[in-house]
């Protein structure tokens, strides 16, 4: 039965759901503070160009970009190589002042530099001149094409200019950018206090995320770059030593971006069959059994406790199913339910279930709290929210006597909020943790009173939250490598994936290196 939920959720909130308030501050009685500023705060024009589209040229040429303010005499001692990280105003269609993120990459060889997610068409890289334009076609046959135009450079490692992204020849959206090389924070090493004890490439896709059990590491990838996705198997008996065992991969679905397991059962998230169930009874062999709930529905994520199994699924109806796995090899649907709101804003992207609560990452509608103890009746029972979320992973647990819950946007200048939900209808924050504005959180555990982060471009973290108030990191490992294979075709690049089961060891997957295995600090 497929349920939107509402009789019990306070006026206020259903208010805010219908006004779109996810653009705009929470009001502390719906759980968002107004001491919460967001992320990705719109930073005002960044730089002294304009965009302009003229019938006299194609939507994205560079003569279309007003760059006469531009101290453009300092492009030639600017960027020349090497991948950056895009902070993208945009001035009109996506909204005034709106920011998103984007990656590019500059070759400095005879080799096309990247830019959109792919190599560029036209290059002009001389002097007072720094122009990229990408065209291409989209799978529905559209033109597209990504152009930036320098303006103007303060130093080799940052650039500013402006941008037009059109479609069919008419500008989607223009406006400013800037660029930052994406290099370790100055002064910070490779590694601190955490080791890297191996390395493990992964042939299949982008990979995204892992689990551990029965002494095999289960990766799951998504298909790019024009490498198909799957399943990649490790026997990780000696972590110094993994050994690739197996792949799996399934004709016409190879976007895996979620993995679970429970007793003899693996579940993998499909982009177009739902939730995929194999039987790892022999742990180096998966075998296909069957993909529930039995319709073609997108599943970008899954989380598992105790005998319940939780499935988020973006598309088509943006729904969250819970599944009975008490046989974990035989699901049963008990309920399929879309939050308020949440059949016309964001979709729920990631969870985690503690105490009877599902806390869902419901991307631009906000952090989610519901009441699951009975799947026949699921019940909201408060929200937080922040200016331009992007509301994407979390993890909960008891600290201090307190119910604790950690979130992490993915956006530009995303980052790590901490909230106290023990009373779940007033979340309320009560700390957060930073690091540069040009990376982004991907994924999170709770251990103990520890918290190991995924963070893209910054790599590994491992922070003490005893005092959840005031995070403080105890080690981290830069997986980042500017050099490492397809770097720079988005900003969605570095760590990903990961796991702590308790072995004494920290799994993670990185979108170019693959399996990486640390000891835990």
């Amino acid at each position: 039965m497929i349920r939107t939920l509402g009789a019990s959720v306070c006026l206020a909130t259903c208010v805010l759901a219908l006004s779109g308030c996810s653009s705009d501050r929470g009001e502390p009685g719906d759980g968002a503070t107004s001491e919460d500023p967001g992320d990705a705060a719109d930073p005002g024009p960044l730089a002294p160009c304009s965009y302009s589209n003229s019938s006299r040229f194609q939507c994205g040429d560079l003569e279309n970009f007003d760059l006469s303010r531009c101290a453009r005499d300092t492009l030639a001692s600017g960027p020349t190589e090497g991948v950056y990280i895009l902070q993208n105003r945009a001035g009109t269609s996506l909204g005034g002042g709106s920011v998103f993120p984007g990656a590019m990459k500059l070759s400095g060889d005879s080799t096309p530099s990247v830019i959109g997610g792919g190599t560029v068409s036209t290059e002009s890289r001389q002097g007072q001149t720094f122009y990229l334009s990408r065209e291409y076609q989209l799978s529905n046959g559209d033109t597209a094409r990504y152009a930036y135009a320098g303006c103007e450079s303060s130093n080799p490692l940052q650039l500013s200019g402006c941008f037009a992204i059109c479609r069919n020849g008419l500008p989607r959206a223009y406006g400013t950018f800037k660029a930052t090389r994406a290099l370790r924070s100055e002064g910070e090493q490779e590694a601190e206090g955490i080791s890297r004890i191996s390395e493990s490439f992964v042939q299949l896709g982008v990979p995204v995320d892992i689990y551990v059990t029965k002494e095999h590491a289960y990766v799951v990838s998504i298909n790019m770059h024009a490498r198909t996705g799957g399943l990649t198997v490790f026997n990780v008996a000696d972590p110094a030593k993994p050994v690739l065992v197996r792949t799996v991969t399934m004709p016409g679905d190879s976007y895996w971006n979620g993995v679970w397991s429970k007793g003899d059962a693996l579940y993998v998230a499909s982009a177009a069959r739902g939730v995929l169930v194999f039987d790892i009874t022999d742990p180096a062999n998966p075998v296909f059994l069957k993909d529930v709930p039995g319709n073609n529905i997108d599943v970008h994520t899954v989380f598992v406790e105790g005998d319940r199994l939780y499935a988020m699924s973006p598309s088509p109806n943006s729904e969250t199913l819970i599944f009975d796995i008490s046989t974990p090899r035989e699901p049963v649907l008990l309920t399929r339910f879309t939050v308020p709101g949440g059949d016309t804003t964001g979709y729920p992207h990631d969870a985690f279930a503690y105490e009877g609560r599902l806390y869902i990452n419901h991307w631009n509608l906000g952090y989610v709290i519901l009441d699951v103890r009975n799947p026949d009746n699921v019940q909201q029972l408060g929200k937080y929210q922040y200016s331009n979320q992007t509301s994407h992973a979390n993890a909960v647990g008891t600290i201090g006597g307190r119910t604790i819950a950690f979130e992490g946007g993915e956006n530009y200048d995303a980052h790590l909020r901490v909230l106290d939900v023990t009373e779940p209808s007033k979340p309320v924050k009560i700390g957060e943790f930073r690091l540069r504005p040009q990376s982004s959180i991907h994924n999170m555990v709770l251990a103990g009173t520890r918290l190991y982060i995924a963070w893209y471009h910054e790599g590994v973290r491992v922070l003490d939250v005893s005092n959840p108030a005031q995070p403080r990191q105890l080690a981290h490992f830069n997986t980042f490598r500017e050099t490492d294979f397809e770097r720079g075709y988005s900003f969605y690049e570095g760590a990903l994936g990961m796991r702590v089961p308790g072995d004494g060891y920290v799994y993670v997957v990185d979108t170019a290196r693959g399996l990486l295995i640390f000891r835990e600090p």
